[in-house]
């Protein structure tokens, strides 16, 4: 029996604390303790180790923007990190493009239906990206401050550094498929996809899956 996904909630809001909890509890996903800022966001995470951290980003003191980062780059256990999900509302462009930058694995917004959250929590835990599609445009739209290997030495497509069978993978990681969907679209075994995936990234100068996705989706835009 698979175990199900532990989660930290991260929200000054009560109310949406315990919606939150009240949701969950009905799925696989186990509420393992909350936070009502960034700054207890960042101890609770290192003390109860979840596999996801449901943060929000604008909160009184420490944001979500600080406490991702210091969750994601002070890691003080031997065990993976937890994946950040940022649950974002469309006024808070400035603060995901940071989130972005921080390591975040995901951002969703507040109104995003249950049953799509609780995918999300799997496809973040699983190490994959979701973006829901509102935000990801505005991201496009917006987003400027890509890693200094991107916008450095001339570069025209920053992706031509990639071999064919790379950039395929990193299209299809854009359109936001899992590991499993992108191995059976390409004729590729799961690990084989998982290594082409750290491949890009290092070639990329990148964090995650959500910055190859931003970045395959600004060079499309940038080609119409």
């Amino acid at each position: 029996m698979t175990p199900p996904v532990r989660v930290l909630t991260v929200d000054d809001q009560e109310l949406v604390r315990t919606a939150l909890r009240a949701m969950l509890r009905r799925t696989d996903v186990e509420v393992v303790g909350e936070a009502a800022d960034g700054a207890r966001a960042v101890e609770a995470a290192y003390e109860l180790c979840p596999d996801v951290v449901l943060m929000d980003v604008r909160m009184p003191g420490m944001t979500g923007v600080e406490a991702t980062a210091r969750i994601l780059q002070g890691w003080p256990h031997p065990g993976p990190r937890p994946r950040v999900l940022v649950l974002t509302t469309f006024d808070l462009d400035e603060y995901v493009h940071a989130a972005l930058r921080a390591g975040a694995s995901g951002f969703l917004l507040k109104n995003t239906t249950p049953e799509l959250l609780v995918e999300a929590i799997g496809v973040v835990a699983a190490g994959e990206a979701m973006l829901a599609p509102t935000v990801t445009r505005r991201l496009i739209r917006a987003f400027s401050d890509l890693p200094p290997p991107l916008v450095s030495g001339g570069l025209g497509d920053p992706l031509d550094v990639l071999t064919r069978r790379e950039r395929d993978v990193a299209e299809l990681v854009a359109r936001g498929l899992p590991n499993a969907r992108i191995a059976g679209s390409l004729g590729l075994t799961e690990a084989g996809v998982k290594s082409t995936v750290n491949r890009i990234l290092t070639r990329l100068g990148l964090e995650n899956r959500v910055q190859i996705a931003i970045l395959v989706l600004a060079a499309e835009k940038g080609d119409g």
